[in-house]
Formats: C-alpha cells, structure tokens, sequence
C-alpha cells in the first residue's frame, strides 16, 4: 500500500474502516459477511469481499465521469480502497425503479410494477430501531439535515439513478432499486459514500426471465436461493467487461 494504514476508525457490517498516514483520507476494508435482516443473518462467503470492492470501485469511477461527485480515491489492492473521509449523514436513501421487497409488503403494489418516476425513500439508519422509513414531517423533527441539504441529497441520488440505469442496462441488467449512503467532507460538499454493489442493489439478469434465476444480488442471501457468490461474480464479469482498469490510489 502507498498510504500507511491506521487505527481502525469503525467497522460496520460488510466494511471495516481505517485512518491513513494523511488526514482526509480512510481506508476502507471489504470483508466476507454476509447479513440480512439488520444482521440477524450472517454467514462468511469467501470472496465477497473482493467482488463488492471491485465493482464499487468501478461504479464509482463511472458516476465521477457523469459529473457525480464521490468519496472514492482508487484501490489499494483487490479489497482495500481509499477513500475521502467524510461526516455520513445518518440517513438511507432509496431509489424504487420496480415495485419488490418491503415496498410490496406495505403497501398493494403488485411486485414487479414499474415506477416511473422512480420513487424516492428516506430512511433513518438506526439498527436499533430497525432503520424506519421516514416522513417529509418526521425528517423536519429530527432535525438530521436541513431542508436544502434534503433537497441537495434527493437531486443527487435522482442524478446516480440516471447514470446506473443506462449503464446496468447496456449489460444486460435491470437495476431494480438500490440505496446510497451519502456524506460530506471536510470542505462541506455532498459525496455518495459507502459502496455501490450486489449488496446494495437489487440487479435483475435480463438474460433470463425466471423469477429465480434472474436475482443477482443480496436477495440470493436474504431467501436462501444459493451461489450468492457466483450470482456477484458474474455482476463483477459484465461490470469488468465494460470498466476494465480501476484506477490505483498512491
């Protein structure tokens, strides 16, 4: 590694977090977790890890070339990244393309409708109180960000939802939904954080037209359908096949 890893700073679920030798800048570890449900479930598959920072990486280089700011600097090695550090404002915000999941659950949606224009949730990220969706109201009362700063983050996320769906479409996968985290760094400006990934996204193979087979993401995990890892793997492939050259961090 160029930079000289620190003390660990925070370890969350899937990523460990690590300061550096330079003061704005982290270092992030992928590990092998698997979790569902606010971790209740969890397994080890061996080479998440790998995968999820590789194509979080690419992902990230390709919103940078839309224009989309990020807190991405360049790999370090296949799980190791570097990245800006940032204050993550404790917020989820999810983009629906298909009705699926939880939307389905609560509401009478029919699983598989499309929503156009995407709808947009906030969510307040507390595993504690199971991370509950937030109301336009609830998010003035908490007082979490400022009603500009809400809307600079609805905007951003529209604009990374623009840019992922022609990309995923151009491989042959549906972007189904997702969700961002986002934060700012030391010059106050809004970055998307943490990673974009199987993890983090649902992805449909549009290859196939089995309910099943089709999944391509954490879903696999989360009902128990197996190769996960393979399912992540072949993601990586096609991301791999239109980015193929992440850019080193020194």
């Amino acid at each position: 590694m160029s930079v000289i890893p620190g003390p660990l700073l925070y370890e969350g679920k899937a990523k460990r977090v690590f300061a550096s030798d330079r003061e704005d800048v982290v270092l992030v570890e992928f590990k092998n977790d698997a979790t569902a449900f606010n971790a209740l479930k969890r397994e080890q598959l061996e080479d998440k890890g790998r995968l999820n920072c590789q194509i979080s990486a690419r992902l990230f280089e390709l919103l940078e070339r839309e224009g989309i700011p990020t807190h991405y600097l360049g790999l370090l090695d296949e799980t190791w990244m570097a990245v800006q550090r940032v204050e993550v404002i404790p917020l989820e915000v999810v983009l629906r393309n298909v009705a699926t999941g939880s939307l389905c659950k609560q509401t009478p949606i029919p699983a598989g409708t499309s929503l156009e224009p995407a709808l947009l949730d906030v969510y307040y990220k507390d595993d504690s109180l199971g991370d509950p969706l937030l109301t336009e109201a609830r998010l003035e009362l908490l007082q979490l960000v400022t009603r500009e700063r809400h809307r600079e983050m609805e905007t951003l996320a529209r604009r990374v939802n623009a840019a992922l769906i022609p990309f995923f479409q151009g491989l042959e996968l549906q972007l189904v939904d997702f969700k961002l985290e986002l934060g700012c760094n030391g010059q106050g400006e809004l970055l998307v954080a943490d990673e974009i990934s199987p993890d983090t996204c649902r992805l449909w193979d549009l290859r196939t037209q089995d309910p099943q087979a089709r999944i391509l993401d954490k879903d696999r995990f989360r009902q128990d359908l197996g190769g996960v890892i393979e399912a992540y793997g072949e993601v990586c492939k096609r991301v791999q096949g239109a980015c193929p050259n992440p850019r080193n961090y020194r």
